[in-house]
């Protein structure tokens, strides 16, 4: 076990002195790898933080229930009962006195609130369900619209089901971005292996003569692959970073003039640590096929 670990151990510093040979061309590659990961990295936080936007957002994917002009505190508390039973998410009451008073306030509507012998307004409750997805929300719809003293139920399902269908575009666009930069970070380890190679073929012939397996002579590459994957990886993060802090105080500003305080999610620890094992993961996927098919000349 100790002569296969300094074995390892031996192939990783080789793999560093390598990378520290030619800094200029390593830095290079390593910014290429980083923006190839940093496109697909960055289009899924921001699919993910807009998704979190409209759903802090008020009136998105709310469903709000009208009673009967007739119902009665009984009535209202047993819908209350049946909220809290349920466990269907957050709600709110708006009783139908508070309802007319938002409406006498908005600009313009003194006058004609004041014409009205009567209240016409509903009580009503305001519902966000923990469920955001259409079906769920047209099947919670329907419930409500079976329980008694329910005059009307109002949820903008056109509107959900197009911003959820326009949420999968953006997942399957992010997808098929991540699949095509995966395959170029391959690409990038699979030549720069392919260099290291050539120029060190004499090194790799003697060390065949005097009996080197072929995992002994692969090692050092296996392991320059990953270090680069794994940097560029780390690269990709600083620059999703550095973009979402510059991004930060001007989303929050545009979305203080909406009403909506919020901040942008950027990457934690555990991203980090995924994009850094994704580079690695890649990078040695590309020294293992280049590896493979470039020694086969010194068989």
């Amino acid at each position: 076990m100790s002569i296969w670990l300094a074995q390892h151990w031996a192939a990783m510093r080789d793999a560093c002195r390598r990378l520290a040979t030619a800094p200029l061309n390593s830095l290079l590659s390593l910014l290429v790898i980083g923006i190839a990961l940093t496109l697909p990295t960055a289009g899924w936080l921001l699919i993910d933080n807009l998704r979190a936007l409209t759903g802090d957002s008020p009136g998105v994917q709310q469903i709000s229930v009208f009673l009967s002009l007739d119902a009665g505190k009984r009535e209202i508390a047993e819908i209350e009962n049946r909220l809290q039973a349920g466990k269907i998410g957050r709600w709110r009451f708006v009783a139908r006195e508070e309802a007319l008073k938002r409406l006498q306030a908005a600009e313009g509507m003194a006058d004609i609130v004041a014409s009205l012998p009567r209240n016409p307004l509903p009580d009503a409750f305001v519902v966000t369900p923990s469920e955001s997805q259409p079906a769920e929300l047209e099947r919670l719809a329907k419930t409500f619209a079976g329980w008694p003293r329910v005059a009307h139920v109002q949820l903008d399902s056109a509107w959900v089901k197009r911003f959820d269908a326009l949420l999968r575009l953006g997942r399957l666009v992010v997808m098929l971005l991540g699949v095509l930069f995966a395959a170029a970070l391959v690409t990038i380890t699979f030549n720069t292996i392919r260099l290291q190679i050539l120029a060190q073929a004499a090194e790799i012939e003697v060390a065949r003569l005097i009996g080197a397996t072929d995992a002994y002579i692969q090692r050092p590459l296996h392991y320059f692959g990953m270090l680069q994957g794994a940097l560029g990886g780390l690269c990709a993060t600083l620059l999703v970073a550095v973009g979402f802090h510059l991004l930060t105080p001007l989303v929050a500003e545009l979305t203080q003039l909406y009403g909506t305080n919020f901040t942008l999610r950027g990457l934690g620890a555990g991203h980090v640590a995924f994009l850094a094992a994704i580079g690695a993961a890649l990078g040695w996927l590309g020294a293992w096929i280049s590896a493979l098919m470039h020694l086969r000349r010194f068989a």
